[in-house]
C-alpha cells in the first residue's frame, strides 16, 4: 500500500476517513468530477447516476470548459465559471472535495486546479477518490444530486496558467521547465495521439512524467519521497519553475497536484497543451524518447 500524504496536514489532499466523518456537514461540498477520452468507451455521468458518492454534484469538465474555443478543456472566463459553480451550490465559504473514478485522478486534479485559479484554494481531492471509497464499504448514491443556488466570487489567478506564447518564451530562455503527462509513447512519437490532425513528440527541452506516475496500485498519491523519486527520475529540477503540459490540460494537472502537496509554488499549466502545440505547423517538435 502507498503512504498517503492525505493523512498529513495538507489543504489539497483529503483522505477517504476524514471525507466520511464530514459528509453532509454544512460547508462541505462534494463534486464527482469524473471524465474519460472517447476512447476508454467510459460514460461518467451514467456512472455518476448508477452510484456516487453520497451528496455529490456531478462536476462536467466538458461543459465547465469554453465552448467558444477550438480547443478542447480551455478555461471558462471567470464569471461564467462563478456562475455555472454557484448554480450547483458551491459558494465562497465552502470547502469543496472534488474526486473521480479513474485511479490515476485522471480529471479530479483537474477540476482541483480549476477551482484554485478561479481563486478558491479551500479544495481537495480525495485520496484514491471512488475506488478508495468502495474499497472502505462506504456507500454510494444513485441519481442526480441538485443543491441551492450560492454566491461564488471568482478571484482569477493569471499566475497558475500559461499561454504558447508564455511557454515559447519560457523555453527560449531557459526560465521554466516544461514536464508533459502523456504517456512516453505519445511523447516519443511512436504511438498515435488520441485527437486527429496532431503530430507526434514533444517540445524541444520537455520532460516526460505520465500522470499516472504519482498513483500506486491502490490509487493513493505517493508519499513525498515517492512523489520526489518521480520527478527526480524524469529529470525535473524541483528548485526551477515548472510548466505542466499534455494533450488538452486536463490530466497535467496531476503534475500541479504533486508539485503542490510538496511544497512546490512556482508551477502552472500551459492550458492549450498538445492539441494546440501539436496541431500547429510553426512549432517545433523532438521525437527523441527519453
Amino acid at each position: 500500500m502507498s503512504s498517503s500524504l492525505s493523512d498529513r496536514s495538507n489543504a489539497s489532499l483529503i483522505s477517504v476517513a476524514s471525507l466520511a466523518a464530514q459528509l453532509g456537514a454544512p460547508g462541505i461540498v462534494v463534486f464527482d468530477a469524473s471524465w474519460y477520452l472517447a476512447q476508454a468507451g467510459r460514460d461518467p455521468r451514467a456512472e455518476y447516476r448508477a452510484g456516487h458518492i453520497p451528496g455529490a454534484v456531478y462536476f462536467d469538465l466538458d461543459a465547465l470548459s469554453d465552448p467558444s474555443s477550438l480547443l478542447p478543456h480551455m478555461l471558462l472566463p471567470p464569471e461564467r465559471f462563478a456562475a455555472a459553480i454557484g448554480n450547483l451550490g458551491a459558494g465562497d465559504d465552502d470547502r469543496i472535495v472534488v474526486y473521480d473514478g479513474s485511479g490515476t485522478n485522471l480529471s479530479a486534479a483537474r477540476a482541483w486546479w480549476m477551482f484554485r485559479i478561479y481563486g478558491h484554494d479551500n479544495v481537495a481531492v480525495l485520496d484514491g477518490g471512488l475506488a478508495a471509497w468502495r474499497r472502505a464499504g462506504l456507500p454510494l448514491e444513485p441519481g442526480d444530486v441538485t443543491r441551492p443556488p450560492a454566491r461564488f466570487t471568482p478571484r482569477f489567478r493569471a499566475d497558475l496558467v500559461r499561454t504558447l506564447a508564455e511557454v515559447r518564451d519560457a523555453v527560449g530562455r531557459g526560465s521554466a521547465q516544461v514536464v508533459d503527462a502523456r504517456s512516453a509513447g505519445r511523447f516519443a512519437g511512436t504511438e498515435p495521439e488520441p485527437r486527429p490532425g496532431l503530430r507526434g513528440g514533444h517540445m524541444p527541452d520537455s520532460r516526460n512524467l505520465p500522470y499516472a506516475s504519482f498513483t500506486g496500485a491502490d490509487g493513493l498519491l505517493l508519499d513525498r519521497a515517492g512523489l520526489e523519486a518521480q520527478f527526480r527520475a524524469a529529470g525535473v529540477d524541483l528548485d526551477r519553475p515548472v510548466v505542466a503540459s499534455c494533450g488538452s490540460g486536463v490530466t497535467a494537472c496531476t503534475i500541479l497536484l504533486a508539485l503542490d502537496l510538496l511544497g512546490h509554488r512556482d508551477h502552472a499549466l500551459y492550458d492549450g497543451s498538445w492539441t494546440e502545440y501539436g496541431g500547429r505547423s510553426d512549432t517545433p517538435v523532438d521525437k527523441t524518447a527519453i
